[in-house]
This record gives structure tokens, C-alpha cells and sequence, in this order.
């Protein structure tokens, strides 16, 4: 009998997509193989985010869009997991009673329990927990890149944004121990991984748990002692909680890059006090001073909220002269909408949809125009590339491929010059200069100034992927783990 096939969608943000891994990892070792993307698979995975609007919609639509493919292939199973099965729980079955399998947020790990229950039950399996059973990084992993690794330091969320329902679905922070991080880690660049980005909701305030408000900083200057690890992220952090400490890991660690994701929300304080944002622009605008006044060459992206409950067009335009004075390279912008079960979707001064509209256009083009204006600074500079697959459409439309330099800033680059050994792979790493500056990227024409074949660059090629295993709690640390866990080969997708 052939191995069952599956697929994963997954929905929202960082946090999910590693999710998926988890889940693509547990299954694998149950015997699951992915589908080829053409034949329908035995088994399909809705990993959703109720964050984003009509996220409900999309995901029953979809339901419905799949149920005919279901009773065509008798023995499919659909299981649905994530922030919103966290949040709709048993009323997913009440409106697709095709879907098999239910799971939260707080139990992942039970995904291949429930499907074998509901195959030999012959009906539905439901499981939703208010706290975690089970922490993420106790689960294998299928990683997506073989370049390049998330690695989740914390999970859920101590802070009380109006806006925000991830508290509710993710619950109360929960921190790892160093040693399991720097063991997983580990995993990582033993498989060929040359980048990870530390993943949490609130990334620096990473410690809490275990009563360690330094240990952010310790952790970034722990990564430095990793051999082979070429690059160190994080996302995202958030502004109250960011101190010195970290500018200066940042600053003194030479494997930690130099690019900082601070959501601002909003440049309104009053609309920030609105949010329970526990910072103000002031605040906000002088950590932005001291990073650059560290690392010069930083970049600097956000997140912001257009038409907040109650936002006047003054205080629209406190947020267009922050964003103005910080210079971002990027921003992700967001025009609010009203996400049930948080206290702003029951805020007065609920905005028109055209007003909302109307000053979002004007955010988009005035950072749209402050991007390209700094972009434009980086013609004529230097940059070191990992080289990336499938990042935007550069790719596809001319010869040249990308990547991402050191501060995260796209790059699509020609892929030629005496200095190129044999061919570029996704993994490998390149150095170029830079020839033009767009407002959402960076082109690099020229011949290749410097061509570097990686064990990531081997995988790609040969279609592998890191797999790694959980790493169980242990007891708070820093410095190399006493014991690696062995890495397991990547399998051919």
C-alpha cells in the first residue's frame, strides 16, 4: 500500500508558517509523504490566522471549494488547525461537516492522533485546549528552506493590544530555555543552514519567564558562538520592551544582522494610549536613534494601522510625520478593520470605509517614496547575497536571479562574471554592487564580484530540506548545550 499523501495551507504570519513545519514533521514520521501538487491529496491541512479580515470567510469558502474533491476520493481526510480553529472551535464542523479534524493552537502535536481517531471512528475529532500541552519545540520539523530556518523562542502573548486577538488564541507567553534554542539551532546549520530568525510575538521580551530581562541580548550573543552560522533575525519586538542591551548585541555580534522589524501601530500618542501600546513616539523615534547611532547602515521596518477607531485627521498626521522622521526602508501597512472578540471592534468612531481608504494611499505613497529615496542611496555599494528562490518576480521575468543582502533588503542580481563557480544556487553565497534602487527592492547588473558554494546551495540543488528533531524543556542557560540532538538528513520533496 503507497503512503499517504498530504498538503498544507497555511494562513498569517511567521508564527504559522512555522507552525506548518511542526506539522509537516509530524506527519512525515507518521508515515506521510507531500503530495506532488497535481493528483488531490490523501490528507489537507488549513493552517489559518484569524487575524487577518474575513479570515471566516476565506477559510469556509475554501471548505466549500474542496468539498466535491472529498466525495470523490473516498478515505480524504481535511483537518483544520490554528488561531481561528482556536477561536470557532466546534462551529467548523457545524458548517463543514466534510472537515475530519479540528485542532487549536495549543496542541499541534495531537494532528496525527486525531486523524487516525477520526478514520477509525468514521466521524469528526474536535480537540481544543485552553493552554499548551506541549511546547512546539519538543515536535520534528520539515523546514520549508535549506537555506534559511525559523527557530521559535517563545510562544504566545503577555500584552493586552486592543486591536490584537492573538493573546486570546495563543495565549500567555512561554519561553524556551537557551540551551534547547542553541541546540536546535545547531540542528539547523549542521543541516546547512546559514540563516535563522528568532521567532515570537514579542521576541525581546524573551525571558520573562524564567525572571531574565537581559536574557534577549544573551541569547543574539549566544548565536554569535555558533560555527557556520552565517546570519542571526529576529521578529518581531516591540518597542517598550527594547533596551540597550540588545542594540549593543546587535551591534557587537558579527554574525546578528543589521535590520530591525519595531511595529509602530500608529504615530498618534493619544491613539497609541487607545491601542495599549505602552510606548510613545518619542520613545519610539529615540530607539530608532540609538540603533542607527550603533550600527549606521541599519534598516528599519514597521508595521502601522490606518483608520484606528476615533483617529482624527490629526492624529493621521502625527503617524505621517513620524514615518517621515524615521525613515523606514519598508513598512507594512494595514488599514484597520474590525476583528470580533477584541475591545476596539466595540470602540465608538468605527471609521468610514472611504476615509480609512483615502489616508492609507497617502501613508503607501509617502513611504513608497522614502523607501526609494534611501534605496537609491545603496547604488554603487557592495552587498553579500543569499541567494534566495522564488522572492518576487525578477526571477521569472529576466535571467537574473535574488536574494537578500545582510540588512534584508531585496536584491535581484545577474548571475554572471568569470567569478561564478559552475552555476548559482539558492543557499549559495554571492557579493555584487549595486546598480539601481527601486522603491521595494534593489537591482545589481553587473558581473559577480565574489561566488561562494554552500552544503545549502548542495541541498537545493538536489531538492533536500532539513528535517529536524524536537528539543525537549530543560533548565535555564546560556553557552553551547551539553548534548546536540543528531541531525536527520533532508528528504526530497
Amino acid at each position: 500500500m503507497s503512503a499517504r499523501t498530504y498538503q498544507i495551507r497555511t494562513f498569517g504570519c511567521q508564527m504559522n508558517v512555522h507552525d506548518s513545519e511542526r506539522l509537516a514533521g509530524q506527519l512525515e514520521d507518521a508515515g506521510y509523504v507531500p503530495g506532488d501538487g497535481e493528483a488531490t491529496p490523501d490528507l489537507i491541512v488549513f493552517n489559518t490566522c484569524a487575524v487577518r479580515e474575513n479570515a471566516d470567510n476565506k477559510l469556509y469558502g475554501t471548505l466549500g471549494h474542496i468539498r466535491p474533491q472529498k466525495t470523490e476520493k473516498p478515505g480524504m481526510q481535511i483537518a483544520v488547525g490554528g488561531c481561528l480553529a482556536q477561536k470557532d472551535r466546534g462551529e467548523i464542523v457545524k458548517r463543514a461537516p466534510w472537515v475530519d479534524v479540528v485542532f487549536g493552537t495549543h496542541n499541534i502535536g495531537a494532528l496525527p492522533t486525531l486523524l487516525e481517531r477520526a478514520r477509525h471512528n468514521a466521524e469528526a475529532e474536535v480537540e481544543i485546549l485552553e493552554s499548551l500541552e506541549t511546547f512546539p519545540s519538543t515536535l520534528p520539523a520539515k523546514r520549508d528552506s535549506a537555506y534559511a530556518g525559523w527557530v521559535s523562542i517563545s510562544v504566545g502573548c503577555n500584552n493586552t493590544c486592543t486591536f490584537c486577538i492573538v493573546p486570546a488564541l495563543r495565549g500567555k507567553e512561554r519561553d524556551r530555555r537557551p540551551g534547547e534554542i542553541l541546540a536546535e539551532v545547531e540542528a539547523l546549520v549542521a543541516e546547512g543552514v546559514l540563516e535563522v530568525t528568532l521567532l515570537g510575538q514579542n521576541v525581546n521580551s524573551y525571558g520573562v519567564e524564567f525572571g531574565d530581562r537581559l536574557a534577549f541580548g544573551k541569547l543574539l550573543r549566544a548565536c554569535g558562538s555558533v560555527e557556520g552560522l552565517e546570519r542571526v533575525r529576529f521578529t518581531s519586538p516591540h518597542p517598550a520592551a527594547f533596551t540597550d542591551d540588545v542594540i549593543d548585541a546587535m551591534a557587537e555580534t558579527p554574525n546578528v544582522c543589521h535590520q530591525l522589524h519595531m511595529p509602530l501601530q500608529s504615530g498618534s500618542d493619544r491613539v497609541l494610549r487607545e491601542m495599549k501600546r505602552s510606548y510613545r513616539s518619542a520613545r519610539y523615534l529615540k530607539i530608532l536613534d540609538r540603533v542607527r547611532e550603533s550600527m549606521p547602515d541599519a534598516a528599519i521596518t514597521t508595521d502601522i494601522i490606518v483608520g484606528f477607531p476615533g483617529e482624527t485627521e490629526e492624529d493621521f498626521q502625527a503617524t505621517l510625520d513620524v514615518v517621515a522622521q524615521a525613515r523606514f526602508s519598508s513598512a507594512f501597512t494595514f488599514q484597520y478593520s474590525i476583528r470580533p472578540g477584541t475591545p476596539a471592534a466595540e470602540m465608538d468612531g468605527q471609521l468610514p470605509k472611504e476615509v480609512v481608504q483615502e489616508r492609507y494611499e497617502r501613508l503607501v505613497q509617502l513611504q513608497n517614496d522614502i523607501s526609494w529615496d534611501e534605496n537609491k542611496k545603496i547604488v554603487g555599494r557592495r552587498v553579500e547575497l543569499l541567494v534566495a528562490s522564488g522572492e518576487g518576480r525578477k526571477d521569472t521575468e529576466t535571467r537574473r536571479m535574488s536574494g537578500r543582502a545582510r540588512d534584508g533588503r531585496l536584491v535581484h542580481f545577474t548571475p554572471t562574471g568569470s567569478l561564478v563557480d559552475r552555476s548559482v544556487r539558492p543557499g549559495d553565497v554571492v557579493e555584487t554592487v549595486v546598480t539601481y534602487g527601486a522603491p521595494h527592492h534593489l537591482v545589481a547588473d553587473g558581473d559577480l564580484l565574489s561566488h561562494r558554494r554552500t552544503k545549502a546551495g548542495d541541498n537545493s540543488e538536489a531538492g533536500l530540506r532539513p528535517k529536524t528533531n524536537g528539543v525537549t524543556l530543560g533548565l535555564p542557560g546560556f553557552g553551547a548545550p551539553a548534548v546536540t540532538p543528531e541531525p536527520v538528513s533532508g528528504c526530497a520533496l
